[in-house]
């Protein structure tokens, strides 16, 4: 080969390697390796690291490919509208993480997602459908959340992803809250911490790395982040004994990560700025207060509650990076000349307190890959297919979760009890004329199982009503499954028929406060179909009653 041809060849595969011959498998602790990978990056690749971007679509676009190869981003975020496909995701979790590794330093990325269980499931497809948590509030065994963070992070982990955006530890300290809801284990601080530790111990079981969130609450009002930025009257020392104490035991915990969260606390030193762009919060409270030495990830950038604080994407990142972020999240992918790149990028070089941060925040992800993505128990790379096609559903978690549901059922309501005349079991002969009404196909499939006889009537709007009045007059006992407000509304134009109204409420059985004229009244947590089966298993009489409600309310506890 003649030496300008050398030379060239050279030249050419110098951005593939490392000088030094440091890389992400080199031997050593993971912070002797991140801080000599760190020393070793230039500025592109060190801000790379805080990047953690989504795309649209079941197949990766052609713009988070060049994020991830060109780039070298840090992380990736799956979101729902990427797995109706199971099999299909995990081809694709293989080739990102394929061209991630073919990197000069061979860095994996984080593969993350929301799969809390209940409510919040991204991954669908062939996943198992759960009680969430507020079944698991509702049980109050602290094994329950030890064994639901395993055999959902399991199921992850057949996935290739390696970290989960779970669990919520929000408290359901406003029974208004239509973000939280269900998500919540309850109402209990010191419960919430206990159950939140469980779940992410086994998270940690699977091989997946957890994250709480959304630093410092999000339990306190009915307003969503996504369309608005929040605002919670609560002070630093109510914050501190109510909606930080699972943070701090989570904290002491170890929990890899904690997401913050697009909310305002104007009582506390931080005013009307977000807690997702506060120093304050998330350096001053979190890291020094309370001690948190994880990852820190802000919820999507992309979400109103942090944009248009900010005025633009840019100024959001780069402030959320100042106040202690170590992974700005970007539900979308912006365009690879974004202005956000070229923002930070330029502050990187024109800033040395900027470049500092983000060389800390590079460490702190490296560590993190370092730690959780080289041992024993290590989520696989490159998802095996042969294994993703066999392994769901998986018998022993759908075993443990219709265990949970059954555990879970809460009786709320029984007219009867008093008079020693209860109105479960409830049989056909006592029942008389059963019609079943409801928006879920499984709720209808479930109470027929049931309740072989029984007519059906599935609703999807108040716009039923007279259709639904006229279903019930030609029954004696109408089971109503209740989940939200627009439910209410129809549930309340059945008040004035004079038929025994029996109440399956699923999600949070908060709407039951304005149904305090209903014969009964049972409780269920998620619309799957495991706590379907659960609650007519417990009305026909075939399991007890054994749910506690996890929160205090004074108008559902006078219904009993």
């Amino acid at each position: 080969m003649k030496l300008s041809h050398l030379i060239f060849f050279i030249i050419l595969i110098l951005p593939l390697c490392s000088l030094s011959g440091i890389d992400f498998n080199s031997p050593g602790s993971p912070a002797e390796v991140a801080k000599a990978l760190v020393d070793e990056m230039s500025s592109e690749e060190l801000l790379a690291q805080t990047f953690m971007l989504g795309w649209v679509g079941a197949e990766p676009s052609p713009i988070i490919i060049d994020w991830v190869r060109d780039r070298g981003i840090g992380g990736i975020k799956i979101f729902g509208w990427n797995t109706d496909d199971t099999l299909k995701l995990a081809e694709t979790v293989g080739t990102l993480q394929q061209l991630s590794l073919g990197g000069r330093f061979h860095i994996p990325l984080l593969i993350a997602t929301d799969q809390e269980g209940g409510w919040v499931r991204h991954i669908k497809g062939v996943t198992s459908e759960t009680p969430g948590n507020m079944a698991i509030g509702a049980s109050g065994v602290p094994r329950d959340a030890y064994l639901a963070g395993y055999y959902i992070g399991r199921e992850l982990a057949l996935l290739g992803v390696n970290m989960n955006f779970a669990p919520t530890v929000d408290l359901y300290t406003n029974p208004g809250s239509r973000l939280i809801g269900p998500r919540a284990f309850g109402d209990d601080p010191v419960k919430t911490g206990i159950l939140g530790a469980a779940f992410v111990k086994g998270q940690a079981a699977a091989g997946v790395m957890a994250t709480a969130k959304h630093f410092p609450g999000h339990g306190d009002t009915d307003l969503d982040s996504h369309g608005t930025l929040p605002e919670i009257d609560a002070d630093i020392d109510l914050l501190w004994e109510r909606e930080l104490l699972p943070y701090r035991v989570l904290s002491k915990e170890n929990i890899p990560a904690i997401m913050s969260g697009h909310l305002a606390f104007p009582n506390t030193p931080a005013g009307s700025e977000p807690a997702s762009l506060s120093k304050y919060f998330l350096t001053d409270l979190l890291r020094e207060r309370i001690g948190f030495t994880g990852v820190i990830i802000t919820d999507d950038l992309m979400m109103n509650g942090a944009a248009v604080s900010a005025g633009s994407l840019s100024r959001a990142a780069k402030q959320a990076l100042l106040a202690g972020n170590d992974i700005v999240m970007l539900s979308k992918t912006p365009d690879i000349y974004d202005p956000i790149w070229t923002m930070l990028l330029n502050s990187m070089n024109q800033e040395p307190e900027f470049r500092d941060r983000v060389r800390d925040a590079a460490f702190r992800i490296l560590t993190l890959k370092l730690e959780y993505l080289q041992n024993d128990s290590a989520v696989p790379y490159i998802p095996d297919l042969e294994k993703v096609q066999t392994g769901f559903p998986d018998p022993e978690g759908e075993a443990f979760f219709l265990n949970l549901a059954a555990r879970s059922v809460t009786l709320i309501k029984d007219s009867g009890e008093d008079q020693g005349t209860s109105l479960f079991p409830l049989n056909a002969e006592t029942a008389g004329k059963i019609l079943l009404a409801g928006y879920y196909q499984d709720f209808i499939n479930c109470g027929k199982a049931a309740f072989p006889d029984a007519e059906t009537f599935r609703f999807s709007s108040s716009r039923n009503i007279p259709d639904l009045r006229y279903a019930a007059r030609q029954s004696d006992t109408i089971i109503f499954c209740l989940s939200d407000d627009d439910d209410a509304v129809l549930l309340n134009s059945l008040k004035d028929l004079g038929k025994r109204i029996i109440v399956f409420s699923v999600l949070t059985p908060i709407h039951l406060e304005d149904a305090s004229w209903v014969d009964a009244a049972i409780a269920v947590y998620s619309y799957a179909p495991t706590s379907f089966v659960a609650g007519f298993s417990a009305m026909l009489g075939r399991i007890p009653f054994q749910g506690v409600l996890p929160f205090e309310s004074e108008t559902m506890e006078a219904l009993r």
